[in-house]
């Protein structure tokens, strides 16, 4: 059926908690209601990006964005959209300064400096269905690869794109698969193939929203992985709190074995392979590859040294193969494209050494204090100002930015003063943090760095499975004595105790986990060490986060006794008369900040 106009609703995780699958039965109900049933279709796309305007719309072929779009909305988008053919201009997009609204996505600048290859298909192709996958060139690369392609030029191929691991160890994809087919040839023990879908950074949903929009991509990309090295069995391991992404993969499976692209004799070929998917309870630790696979087996998710290689003693002490979403859904593109093409984005040329530089795209959540929050793909080498202010759109109410935190928990945190560094793997190690699997969490003036570090290495304590020392122990530690200067208790020498803490950490810690653990403490100590002795020697909190630091403060100048910081106060702490100055009483203030919030003379402030 021809349709004249197309309602690509987004049904990411975002959109869904405000209400899409409700839209999407408020907008069939319209529009059977206008008998315009067989004119105009609605489609359930993956998440389109843009998380902090959704619900997000979009109707086709005009590229008109409609954002954070009411079930009450609807009848007036028929009615002035489809009918009168005006579109509705209180629900197009205006950015953070409410300017003039912007119509089309192309001129939105949140979607200016993307670049477009594992999110290739977001907003474009209903996620449940097959058909859509297979109209944009869907299992195209696979095809080929099982009738033009051996596994060793499928394995070349991907060492010269220079594809990278995108789950935060950034270790070439091409030279892992390489090595562990060498191992099933040698030991004549049959391969498997892992998907990473563990995601368990604080603000990240990158895999997430990768599986939710486009799952196809990633069973397609796991099925030349298995071909390239000689798997026939294969394992997604997904965390439990994503049950969206799982019920979309298991639905993608089932429509891949109908269409026999997956299952025995994968396009009429000798290669066979099936996937299964196994949901983790949750721990962060069990995003370390080892931890990972003894869960896999039933065991507690605990890491083991890495003298022995998974790639050759994995699950099962089988030769495995680990990659993570992003990683998979890049396969395709490349082995369809070639690897001139990949290699030709991001920085460096990886084609004689898979190791130069950081080819291709990678995909981050933008989060935190910065206008536009959302999903993001960008090509590698692009500055970290390019992202925050201009895709970003800059800090809201006017604030500064102070930092930046890029790769989970066990990243570090950057100043102002790195804004204009290329975003890459070798960049950001060398500048003390790390790409990780793509968190970027935006702090603004009124951030405290201590506070900061203190918030990661409590989630670190509290995920870290114990196993080694240094790990259990230094975290411990670290975290006593942040709490301690947070609290206005801390020495000088606690510095110098914390930074040697860190890296005897990094030298000895069992995993990967352990070893970047530090980053937050120490990149905040080298870049905000005057916050740390303003905590310490003037008993201040710069930022204002620090309860036991701050005091709140009604300035007499600008109070004019309104009522409405005493009428949201729990601890009866704020006194005064109407259209008098109002006082706090500091013995009964829980410094909750409802008052600030509420105050539209901004009449309080800390101090």
């Amino acid at each position: 059926m021809a349709y004249r106009s197309h309602i690509l609703l987004c049904s990411g995780t975002g959109c869904v908690s405000c209400g899409a699958f409700t839209l999407k039965e408020t907008l069939k109900t319209e529009l059977q209601k206008r008998n315009l049933q067989d004119e105009i279709q609605v489609v359930t796309t993956g998440c389109q990006g843009f998380c902090a305007e959704g619900p997000i719309m979009i109707v086709q072929p005009d590229g008109i964005f409609y954002c954070q779009v009411k079930p009450s909305d609807v009848p007036t988008i028929v009615e002035e959209h489809f009918i009168k053919g005006r579109p509705v201009k209180k629900l197009l997009y205006t950015g953070a300064a409410k300017a003039t609204p912007i119509p089309a996505l192309k001129d939105i600048p949140f979607f200016a400096k993307q670049q477009l290859v594992v999110l290739r298909n977001r907003g474009l192709v209903d996620p449940d269905k097959i058909e859509d996958y297979i109209a944009v060139d869907g299992y195209s690369a696979l095809s080929k690869a099982l009738t033009e392609m051996k596994p060793e030029a499928i394995i070349a191929e991907i060492k010269r794109s220079g594809l990278r691991g995108r789950g935060g160890g950034g270790f070439p994809a091409g030279i892992k698969w390489e090595t562990c087919r060498k191992a099933y040839l040698q030991r004549n023990v049959e391969p498997v193939v892992i998907c990473n879908a563990d995601e368990g950074d604080p603000g990240a949903y990158m895999d997430r929203s990768i599986i939710e929009s486009d799952p196809h991509a990633v069973l397609e990309g796991m099925a030349i992985a298995a071909y390239a090295i000689g798997a026939k069995e294969g394992f997604i391991y997904i965390r439990h709190e994503y049950p969206l992404a799982r019920q979309r993969l298991l639905n993608a499976i089932e429509q891949a074995k109908e269409y026999g692209l997956l299952g025995e004799n994968i396009l009429n070929t000798n290669f066979s392979f099936n996937i299964e998917i196994v949901q983790g309870a949750g721990a962060f630790v069990c995003g370390e590859s080892t931890a990972l696979m003894a869960s896999l087996e039933g065991e507690v998710g605990e890491p083991r040294a890495k003298y022995i290689h998974t790639v050759e003693y994995g699950y099962k002490n089988r030769p495995s193969n680990l990659n993570n979403v992003e990683t998979y859904a890049n396969v395709p593109l490349i082995i369809l494209r070639g690897s001139d093409w990949f290699a030709s984005m991001g920085t460096g040329d990886p084609r004689e050494n898979p190791w130069n530089g950081s080819s291709g795209t990678k995909v981050f959540s933008l989060v935190g204090k910065v206008n536009n929050t959302g999903l993001i793909e960008v090509p590698m080498g692009i500055s970290l100002r390019e992202i925050i202010f201009d895709i970003g759109g800059g800090i809201p109410k006017g604030k500064k930015f102070k930092a930046v935190q890029t790769g989970g928990p066990s990243g570090g945190c950057l100043p102002e003063s790195k804004l204009d560094m290329p975003v890459d793997f070798d960049s950001l190690t060398e500048a003390g943090s790390m790409m990780g699997s793509g968190g970027m969490i935006v702090m603004d003036e009124e951030t405290c760095m201590v506070d900061v570090a203190r918030y990661f290495i409590s989630f670190l304590t509290e995920e870290s499975c114990g196993k080694c020392t240094p790990c259990r122990e230094g975290l411990r530690t670290m975290l006593d004595i942040l709490n301690r200067i947070c609290e206005g208790k801390g020495k000088e020498e606690d510095i110098a105790f914390l930074e040697e803490m860190g890296e005897v950490m990094q030298d000895c810690c069992l995993c990967a986990l352990g070893t970047s653990a530090p980053n937050p403490v120490l990149s905040t100590i080298e870049y905000f060490k005057n916050e740390y002795l303003e905590h310490i020697k003037n008993h201040k909190c710069p930022g204002g986060v620090c309860k036991e630091l701050i005091t709140y403060v009604i300035d007499k100048n600008k109070c004019d006794g309104c009522h409405a910081c005493t009428k949201v106060c729990s601890s009866n702490a704020i006194k005064g008369e109407a259209k008098k100055l109002h006082s706090i009483d500091t013995t009964k203030c829980i410094k909750c900040g409802a008052c600030i919030e509420v105050c539209t003379k901004d009449a309080i402030y800390k101090e």
